[in-house]
């Protein structure tokens, strides 16, 4: 092969090679990266819960004021049969498709919103360091449709607030979008991964496309 032609090839491959978390990247920023490398770019450190409360993470709130809290937005964007929404944001009717089981639900109370990194979770891989403002704003992230997710309570449940090493959702077919969904959410965030965890990222991304992930940085 003529040095064109070794140009032209390695000019290709270097096309396919999407960037990184830049080091300076700011709040707002856009990163655009694959699953793989996400998990590869996720800071590395040990977990500590100590001090955590879950009510150091203010839920649900109004924020836009509109008479639906943060749990009503999350049912409301992820119906797939539209509710019918009374006074005082009540909610009656409506279908819902809770993806970790694979499973249909015609009523909102058979529903939780799982944080799709457990509030303790995050506490463990860097808010614990966060003002008590950046917490409510993750605990109540309606920005990244990633973060939180309408599912049965059973499910929500069972996961509590494990990592994916110790648990990931019942249906099987959930897994990869579950996990490539954790990893966008950490790397949005910008939260810390223990081994263990990092181990079983990269032992579940390698049955799993290589899915580009985009993310904009809260943090």
């Amino acid at each position: 092969m003529n040095l064109k032609a070794l140009l032209v090839v390695g000019a290709a491959a270097a096309a396919l090679v999407l960037p990184a978390v830049p080091a300076a990247a700011e709040p707002g920023d856009t990163v655009t990266t694959t699953l793989t490398q996400a998990i590869a770019d996720l800071p590395v450190a040990a977990e500590s819960r100590d001090g955590y409360e879950r009510d150091k993470f203010r839920h649900w709130v109004d924020a836009d004021r509109d008479g639906c809290n943060t749990r009503a937005e999350v049912l409301l964007e992820e119906a797939t049969l539209s509710p019918t929404v009374g006074p005082r944001c009540s909610i009656s009717g409506g279908v819902w498709h809770s993806y970790y089981d694979d499973t249909d639900q015609t009523a909102a109370r058979a529903l939780d919103i799982d944080h799709m990194v457990p509030l303790a979770e995050s506490w463990d891989s860097g808010a614990s360091a966060w003002s008590p403002a950046e917490r409510q704003a993750y605990a109540n992230d309606l920005e990244d449709s990633r973060a939180l997710v309408a599912v049965t309570a059973r499910e929500n449940r069972s996961k509590a607030d494990q990592d994916p090493a110790e648990w990931l959702p019942s249906d099987g077919g959930a897994v990869c979008r579950y996990v490539t969904e954790w990893t966008a959410v950490k790397t949005r965030w910008e939260l810390t991964a223990d081994p263990a965890e990092v181990d079983a990222l990269e032992r579940l991304a390698d049955g799993c496309p290589d899915a580009e992930i985009t993310v904009v940085l809260a943090r």
